[in-house]
C-alpha cells in the first residue's frame, strides 16, 4: 500500500457561528478564474444523481508515532479496492475554519461516496473495513465522528486529485434541521463560479454525528482557487449566512485537499 505522509494542520480562530460556507481566506491571493457552476461535469447538462455521502473525522492522539498515522491513512485509502464506493479519499485536515472545528481538533478526514445506503452498509460491515478500524484507527484515535447524507450530485462522483474540499457540518437548533437544509439548498444558486460541485443534506446516521445533523460540502478546482475568492463573492453570500446563523447551535468547518489515489498493490 502507498504510504501517505501526514501534513501539519492549522488552527485559525473565528468568531462563533461566523463561518464561511464557501469562502476561505479573508485576504484573496488573486482573482479566481470564472467558470459555470459544476463545470467539472463532462456534459453541459448532466442530470443530478442521488449519491450517498459518508464523511468521517478522526482525532489522532498527539503522542502517536508518525508511522502509525501513515499506516492508518494508507489502510483507509486502500479500502477503495473493495469496489463498493464510487469515491474514497482519506488524508489530513488542512485547516480548521471555525471555532468548533478548532476546539474539536480533528486531524484527519475520510470522504467516500456510494450509489445507495445499502452499498454504504455493505462497506461498513465488510471484514476488511472492520479490520482497518480495529487495527489501525481505534488504537490511535481519541475521537471519531461520522455524518452521512443523500445528495443530488452534479458532476463526477470522484473530485479530481488536487481539488480543495470545504466541509461544513452543522448542529441545528432544536427543530431547525429541515429549515437549515432548505436554506442551504437555496444557497446553491448563489454559489461562486469557482465552486465546481456542491453537496448538502440531512444526516441519516445520528449515532456518531454528535448532533451535527446537516452536512454541506463544496469542491474547488484547487486550494489556490478556494483561497482566491474575491470580496464581491463574499458579499454576495452574506445574506445567505445571515439566514443560516439563527438556525445554528454549532458548526464545524474545515478544509482538505483530495490526495492522489493509492498505488496499486503488486
Amino acid at each position: 500500500m502507498a504510504c501517505l505522509k501526514t501534513f501539519p494542520y492549522l488552527h485559525r480562530r473565528r468568531s462563533p457561528l461566523k463561518f464561511p460556507l464557501f469562502l476561505s481566506s479573508a485576504r484573496p491571493l488573486s482573482s479566481p478564474r470564472r467558470r459555470p457552476f459544476a463545470s467539472a461535469s463532462s456534459a453541459a447538462t448532466m442530470a443530478a444523481i442521488a449519491t450517498v455521502e459518508h464523511v468521517v473525522l478522526f482525532k489522532v492522539r498527539d503522542s502517536t508515532d508518525p508511522s502509525k498515522v501513515d499506516a492508518m491513512v494508507s489502510n483507509l485509502r486502500s479500502l477503495v479496492s473493495l469496489d463498493i464506493s464510487v469515491h474514497l479519499a482519506a488524508g489530513p485536515v488542512l485547516r480548521h475554519r471555525s471555532t468548533a472545528a478548532s476546539a474539536a481538533g480533528f486531524t484527519h478526514l475520510l470522504h467516500s461516496r456510494y450509489r445507495s445506503k445499502a452499498d454504504l452498509a455493505a462497506y461498513s460491515a465488510h471484514p476488511a473495513h472492520v479490520a482497518v478500524v480495529k487495527e489501525h484507527v481505534l488504537p490511535i484515535c481519541d475521537d471519531i465522528m461520522a455524518v452521512d447524507w443523500v445528495a443530488e450530485l452534479d458532476g463526477p462522483a470522484a473530485p479530481p486529485t488536487g481539488s480543495a474540499v470545504r466541509l461544513t457540518l452543522a448542529k441545528p437548533k432544536e427543530g431547525a434541521a429541515a429549515e437549515l437544509a432548505q436554506t442551504l439548498a437555496e444557497a446553491k444558486s448563489f454559489a461562486p463560479a469557482a465552486v465546481t460541485q456542491l453537496s448538502y443534506g440531512e444526516n441519516f446516521s445520528p449515532a456518531r454525528a454528535k448532533g451535527f445533523d446537516v452536512g454541506f460540502l463544496a469542491v474547488f478546482p484547487s486550494l489556490e482557487e478556494l483561497d482566491a475568492l474575491d470580496a464581491g463573492e463574499k458579499d454576495l453570500l452574506e445574506s445567505v449566512k445571515e439566514k443560516v446563523r439563527p438556525l445554528l447551535e454549532s458548526v464545524i468547518v474545515l478544509d482538505a485537499v483530495v490526495p492522489p489515489p493509492p498505488a496499486a498493490s503488486l
